[in-house]
């Protein structure tokens, strides 16, 4: 292929890399941001003697998703491990919500 086919299929294809650049920086500080609500969020309710379980859930569910997709393509069984450690996680923080909330 020369010069100009491999530009014009490049064209065609329309994945613009600036914005697939800006995605992941958006996802990089939304990770950030995230993390760092929780943090917020987790210490301001151990001040008040607030229970963690949603923060909890939704944070390990968030490292559980971000894992798997790493696991699928690297194959890296750290990140397989992670996975299921974060789904274990995040599934026994809402269990144990909906049980506290339902014996209220």
């Amino acid at each position: 292929m020369n010069k100009e086919t491999i530009l014009e299929k490049s064209r065609k294809e329309k994945n613009d890399e600036g914005m697939l650049l800006a995605e992941n920086r958006g996802r990089k500080l939304g990770i950030s941001v995230f993390c760092g609500f929780y943090v917020v969020i987790t210490v301001f309710n151990l001040f008040t003697d607030q229970p963690n379980n949603v923060p909890t859930a939704m944070f390990w569910a968030y490292v559980a998703a971000e894992a798997f997709p790493k696991y699928q393509f690297t194959k890296n069984k750290t990140y397989l491990i992670i996975s299921i450690s974060g789904f274990i996680a995040a599934l026994a923080a809402l269990l144990n919500f909906i049980i506290a909330y339902l014996g209220k």
